[in-house]
């Protein structure tokens, strides 16, 4: 018998899946559904105080019975604001407007939704691969990150990322891109903050979660980040001239 209910209730978990995606992307379309302000305090603790967001996701789980968001209002802001700051760079930097338009779609699906979809499936896949705890004994319910909340610490881990890289980067881009060891130093230590935010956010995703361990395995590319930058650096590779060039490379 334990077997028989082991699987159906793993199928009524797969049951409640398809649902809770349909009326996710249902609401992208319907900002009256969104809590747009309490999306905004997510951002502004995402920069100051992660660890109070990721209290809240534990609030989620115990009224809504999902670790993911049911709100899409995080990742339709997220993506509208990438998409002003990518135009206020072409504004700046780019030679024709459907030149513009190419460089806006690259960035999004690139940096922003393809990226963020392979980073998700992979922590998806690891996650409940090898880092979930094993039930004590069969009676206790199984388990399982979800991945659409995968997703959600991508996003969030990506803002602040975005705050640094695309927001403050642009004011001191003139700067960065410029030839001289201040600009090379500044740029290697931008991304490198950035970079690794981004990965301390994304530990923080999963360390709240009670059923995962080893979680601090998430922290380990904060020291690859760590390690590689002054080798960068001192081999004057500037990640500011890189992707500016990558993307306007007739006009600096």
């Amino acid at each position: 018998m334990l077997p028989t209910t082991s699987r159906s209730r793993s199928s009524s978990s797969s049951s409640r899946a398809n649902p809770m995606f349909l009326q996710y992307f249902r609401r992208i379309v319907k900002w009256q559904q969104m809590d747009i302000e309490y999306t905004f305090w997510q951002m502004l603790n995402l920069c100051t105080s992660p660890k109070v967001v990721y209290q809240h996701t534990k609030y989620h789980k115990q009224t809504k019975n999902q670790w993911a968001r049911d709100d899409p209002a995080f990742i339709v802001i997220c993506s509208l604001l990438l998409i002003l700051a990518t135009l206020a760079y072409c504004a700046t930097y780019d030679h024709s407007g459907s030149h513009a338009v190419v460089v806006v779609i690259s960035v999004f699906l690139t940096h922003f939704l393809i990226t963020g979809a392979l980073i998700a499936t992979c922590c998806w896949f690891l996650t409940n691969s090898y880092l979930r705890e094993e039930a004590p004994n069969s009676h206790v319910v199984e388990q399982r990150v979800e991945w659409l909340y995968t997703f959600d610490v991508h996003c969030n881990s990506f803002f602040p990322m975005f705050v640094l890289l695309y927001v403050v980067h642009y004011f001191l881009s003139p700067f960065l891109i410029t030839h001289g060891f201040i600009p090379l130093l500044l740029s290697n230590l931008l991304f490198m903050v950035g970079a690794s935010y981004y990965h301390y956010l994304n530990f923080l995703g999963y360390d709240v979660l009670p059923f995962l361990e080893r979680t601090t395995f998430f922290l380990y590319p904060i020291g690859i980040v760590i390690v590689l930058s002054p080798i960068l650096i001192l081999s004057g590779f500037n990640p500011s001239k890189y992707f500016m060039n990558m993307y306007f490379s007739q006009r600096l």
